[in-house]
C-alpha cells in the first residue's frame, strides 16, 4: 500500500509526476506542445540542445517497449544527460525489496525515473514514495506520454484541435482511456466504437466528461464502428491483444474483428483525415496494410514525435530551473 502524502508541486505549479493526462493542468498540455515542437526544430536544425547536462534517468520496465525505451533513451542522450536502463531481474526489488524502500534510495541516485508497467497502483505507489519525478511510461490503465505525442501530431498536420473529430476503433484499452483524457483537455470530439465488454475504463469516461465540460469537448462511446468514424477527422486504432492479454487472444479475434480498420471503415470519414496508430501493428487484424500504409496513414511522423514529445516531457519535470527551448 502506498504511503498517502500531500502531492508535490514544482514552483510552476506542474505536479512533480506524469501518471495520466487527466490530472494535467490545460497550460502544462500546452507548454509541452510548445516545446516539443521547438526541440523538434531545433533537432531538424541539428542546434545542440542540451538541457539536461548532468541529470540522470532511470528507466525501469516489467514490459517489453520498443518506441518508449528507445525515445526516453535517445531523447535523454540527445538532451546532454544519461539514461540508465535497471533490468527489474538485476535490482533487488526482484528479491522482495520494497517500492518504498527502493523508491527513496533511488530518488538520491537519479533526477527522474519512467516507469512501465501492468498495474498502475504500481506508478502511483511510486510517485507518492519519491522525491524525484516519476514518469508513467506505460500501465494497464492509461498511457500519457503516447496521448500527448499523439496531439503533437494531430496539431502539426491539422493546426487546430477544436472542431476536429476523432474516431477510435477497436479494443477500449489504455491507449484508448488516455485518448479520451487529451481530447477532453483540448476541447477535441471523441468518438469510441469498441464491442460490448470492450469499452473503455467508466470511470476514465466520467472524469473526461466533466473536464469535457469546461473545454468544450463531447465524448461518445458506441458499439458502431461505422457512426464512430463517419466524418471523422482522424481515425486511429490500436492492436486487438495487448501485453498480458494472450490468453485471450481467440475471444478477443472473435469479438473485435468487425473493427477492423480497412478501406472501407474509412471512407466514412473526411476525404483528408488521417490514420493514426501507436504502433507495433498487427497488419490484417486491427488494421489492413492498405490503410496501415497508404497515402493517410501518419504513423511514422506519429512514432517520430515520440522522442520530441519525451523531451519535453523530461525539460519540463527534470530541470530545477524553468526555461524555455
Amino acid at each position: 500500500m502506498a504511503t498517502k502524502r500531500p502531492k508535490q508541486k514544482r514552483a510552476s505549479g506542474y505536479a512533480k509526476d506524469l501518471l495520466d493526462v487527466a490530472t494535467m493542468p490545460r497550460m502544462q498540455v500546452d507548454e509541452l506542445l510548445r516545446l516539443a515542437a521547438a526541440l523538434k526544430a531545433k533537432h531538424q536544425r541539428g542546434t545542440a540542445h542540451s538541457l539536461l547536462a548532468g541529470k540522470t534517468l532511470g528507466l525501469l520496465f516489467q514490459k517489453p517497449s520498443t518506441r518508449t525505451r528507445v525515445s526516453f533513451e535517445a531523447g535523454m542522450n540527445q538532451l546532454g544527460g544519461h539514461a540508465l536502463v535497471l533490468p527489474v531481474g538485476e535490482i533487488q526489488l526482484s528479491r522482495g525489496e520494497s517500492v518504498a524502500d527502493t523508491a527513496r534510495v533511488l530518488s538520491r541516485y537519479l533526477d527522474g525515473i519512467v516507469i512501465r508497467t501492468y498495474d498502475h497502483a504500481i506508478v502511483q505507489e511510486w510517485a507518492a514514495e519519491s522525491t524525484m519525478p516519476v514518469i508513467n511510461g506505460l500501465t494497464d490503465l492509461s498511457h500519457p506520454c503516447q496521448a500527448l505525442s499523439d496531439l503533437m501530431t494531430i496539431k502539426e498536420r491539422k493546426g487546430r484541435f477544436k472542431g476536429l473529430k476523432v474516431a477510435y476503433v477497436g479494443d477500449g484499452n489504455n491507449v484508448a482511456n488516455s485518448l479520451i483524457e487529451a481530447a477532453a483537455k483540448v476541447g477535441m470530439q471523441i468518438a469510441l466504437g469498441c464491442p460490448a465488454g470492450y469499452q473503455p475504463d467508466q470511470h476514465v469516461v466520467d472524469r473526461a466528461r466533466l473536464e469535457a465540460a469546461r473545454t468544450g469537448a463531447a465524448i461518445e462511446v458506441c458499439v458502431d464502428p461505422q457512426i464512430a468514424v463517419k466524418e471523422a477527422d482522424v481515425v486511429y486504432t490500436d492492436v486487438w491483444i495487448s501485453m498480458g492479454r494472450e490468453r485471450e487472444q481467440a475471444r478477443r479475434l472473435r469479438a473485435l474483428s468487425p473493427y477492423q480498420l480497412n478501406g472501407r471503415l474509412l471512407q466514412k470519414a473526411k476525404p483528408d483525415a488521417i490514420v493514426m496508430h501507436c504502433l507495433p501493428a498487427h497488419r490484417g487484424e486491427e488494421i489492413t496494410a492498405e490503410v496501415l500504409d497508404g497515402p493517410q496513414s501518419v504513423v511514422i511522423d506519429q512514432a517520430e514525435n515520440r522522442l520530441h514529445m519525451q523531451k519535453a516531457i523530461l525539460v519540463q519535470l527534470l530541470r530545477q530551473k524553468k526555461g524555455r527551448a
